[in-house]
C-alpha cells in the first residue's frame, strides 16, 4: 500500500478563510470593487457592480492574472472581488496587527480604597492616579467593602465622586460608580485619549 504524501501547500488553510477561484462553486455571485474599469477592458464592455456568472468572472480574473475572492459568503448572492489574493491577505494581516497594537496600548492601572480611607491616604493615591492619567493609562478605582463595611456603600460612593472631582483636569469617568460584588468601581479615562478620538 502506497504511503500518503504530506499535505501540499495548497491544502493548507490560510489564517483568513476565504474561498478563492475554483473553490467558489455557487453559479452566480455579486461583483464589487474599485478596479472594475480594468475588468471592463478584459470583458470588452462596461462592467459595473452587479450579479454575474461565476465562471465568467473566473475567466476575467485569470486574464488579469488576479483571483476571484469571496469576501462576503453569507450575502445572497455571495459578494466577490477580483483582486490579488496574496496582497489581500497581506493587507488583512497588516490591519489586524495594527488593531492589536492599538488595543495593547491601553493600560489600566488599579487604585484601591477602603470605605474609611483617611485624607493622607486619599491624597497619596490621588497623586498616583494623576500620574497614571498623564502617562495615558486608564485608572480603575474601587472601594472594597470587607465584611460589615458593606453597609457604608454611600461612604464609598462619596469617596469615588470626590476622587473624580479631583481628577477633573486629568480625566473623566466612563460611567458613574457602580457595585460589582463587594466592590464599587469607577473607570477614569485620560483627557489625552479623548482628544485623540475627536
Amino acid at each position: 500500500m502506497a504511503r500518503r504524501k504530506g499535505r501540499s501547500h495548497r491544502d493548507e488553510k490560510p489564517r483568513f478563510d476565504f474561498r478563492v477561484n475554483h473553490q467558489i462553486r455557487i453559479p452566480e455571485v455579486r461583483l464589487v470593487g474599485d478596479n472594475l474599469d480594468k475588468v471592463s477592458e478584459v470583458a470588452g464592455h462596461a462592467i459595473e457592480s452587479g450579479v454575474y456568472d461565476t465562471r465568467q468572472l473566473r475567466r476575467w480574473a485569470e486574464a488579469l492574472e488576479l483571483d476571484l475572492v469571496e469576501i462576503s459568503p453569507k450575502a445572497i448572492p455571495p459578494v466577490c472581488r477580483i483582486i490579488d489574493y496574496n496582497k489581500f491577505l497581506y493587507d488583512k494581516k497588516k490591519k489586524e496587527k495594527e488593531m492589536k497594537a492599538k488595543a495593547q496600548k491601553t493600560v489600566v492601572k488599579e487604585i484601591r480604597f477602603g470605605p474609611n480611607t483617611d485624607d493622607h491616604d486619599f491624597e497619596f493615591k490621588l497623586r498616583h492616579a494623576k500620574k497614571f492619567l498623564e502617562e495615558g493609562s486608564k485608572v480603575k478605582a474601587y472601594v472594597h467593602f470587607r465584611g460589615r463595611t458593606i453597609v457604608f456603600k454611600d461612604r464609598g460612593q462619596l469617596l469615588l465622586l470626590r476622587f473624580l472631582k479631583e481628577l477633573d483636569e486629568y480625566g473623566s469617568a466612563e460611567a458613574l460608580p457602580k457595585m460589582e460584588g463587594r466592590r464599587m468601581i469607577v473607570i477614569v479615562q485620560p483627557k489625552k485619549m479623548q482628544k485623540k478620538k475627536s
